[in-house]
């Protein structure tokens, strides 16, 4: 037996030292305990009211009538499922995994589902709006564009359940060297390193480098046209494609650098200090909630935003009584005089009107 024992907690690296107090891993775990909560309970309550508001409205009143509906509803969905997850992590947390191995299994597999089919969704979308905005001609002559759209999803899903199964697999509970239960990765000893490796690779390019390519490449074309096209409105284009790209990367470029430098690291355990371990540790706790507050974002950045969904918000309102029918006209009256399409960009467009 060597030095060092390791175990994983959630895609954390927990590297012991026995002959020094667990190489301060008891800080980490206090830590951990406190910082979870807070952050991931806080993730969950927005993220639970936003994206059930995305899913209410599209159900009740927009009826996914375009291309951009059936991608923002399964876009609304995969985070909320993403999110149903991170109560299980909270309690793990506190108080270590008290689930069974089944309930591991289903939310550690449920858990990168969503992960991998928002950040594919989140690509499709990029996509869509290159199409209706740059190839606007294009996309009106598409008869079949919603039908695509609509496969285009249940092959994401099915893609991304594939691309799971190692979660719904080698997820198990063990006891960690703190006499805590833990859900885990129980990879096979003989090609354990090189399924890790497999793993960490595939969360990295699918959950983050194909929908960051998308964007820089989609977008700068998109704000390219935008520039030339006449126009009032788009400059309130121009900053929601900065705001999406900005977000996407402060929420997720942190979680997948400090996610390389561990996969690096796979092959070179036994050699990490204590000390550097430590820090790996925090930063991942870290930089992976800060990942999760993208799904709290999405729905302001791609549904939000826009003038039909504004409208349909408006319409719950006025339902429930929380305004008059007068008020509600006078407001759509507004928003039709200020919401002209550019010329020569398609009216279909998800991002304009805004």
């Amino acid at each position: 037996m060597t030095e060092y024992e390791y175990y994983e907690d959630n895609s954390t690296l927990f590297p012991f030292n026995l002959s020094s107090t667990f190489c301060e891993k008891a800080k980490v775990g206090e830590f951990k305990e406190v910082f979870l909560p807070c952050v991931y309970s806080v993730v969950f309550v927005s993220g639970l009211l936003g994206n059930s508001l995305v899913i209410v409205t599209y159900v009740y009143y927009e009826k996914l009538k375009t291309v951009a509906d059936v991608y923002m509803m399964n876009l609304a969905i995969a985070d909320l499922l993403f999110l149903c997850t991170l109560p299980f992590w909270v309690v793990d947390g506190y108080s270590g995994w008290i689930f069974g191995t089944y309930m591991c299994k289903i939310v550690n597999g449920t858990y990168t589902v969503n992960l991998y089919s928002c950040m594919l969704i989140l690509t499709s979308v990029t996509i869509n709006r290159f199409r209706a905005i740059v190839q606007a001609t294009k996309t009106l002559n598409n008869k079949h564009k919603k039908n695509c759209s609509v496969l285009t999803c249940v092959g994401i899903w099915v893609f991304t359940i594939i691309l799971a199964l190692p979660e719904f697999i080698l997820s198990e509970t063990k006891i960690d060297p703190l006499n805590k239960i833990i859900c885990k990765m129980d990879y096979p000893p003989n090609s354990g390193n090189i399924i890790k490796m497999g793993v960490r690779v595939t969360q990295m390019v699918v959950g983050f480098l194909i929908p960051f390519i998308a964007m820089i490449i989609c977008y700068s074309i998109i704000a390219k046209t935008l520039l030339q096209a006449k126009g009032f409105q788009k400059h309130k284009s121009l900053k929601i494609i900065v705001a999406v790209v900005v977000v996407f990367v402060i929420c997720e470029l942190p979680f997948n650098i400090v996610l390389l430098v561990q996969t690096l690291q796979i092959y070179n355990e036994e050699n990490a200090s204590c000390e550097y371990s430590a820090n790996v540790d925090y930063a991942i706790i870290v930089t992976e909630s800060i990942a999760y507050v993208h799904c709290c974002l999405n729905p302001i950045l791609y549904v939000f935003l826009g003038v039909k969904f504004r409208n349909s918000f408006l319409k719950i309102l006025k339902d429930t009584g929380c305004i008059s029918q007068k008020q509600l006209a006078g407001y759509l009256k507004t928003e039709c005089e200020t919401s002209r399409p550019i010329s020569g960009v398609s009216e279909t467009t998800t991002m304009y009107p805004l």
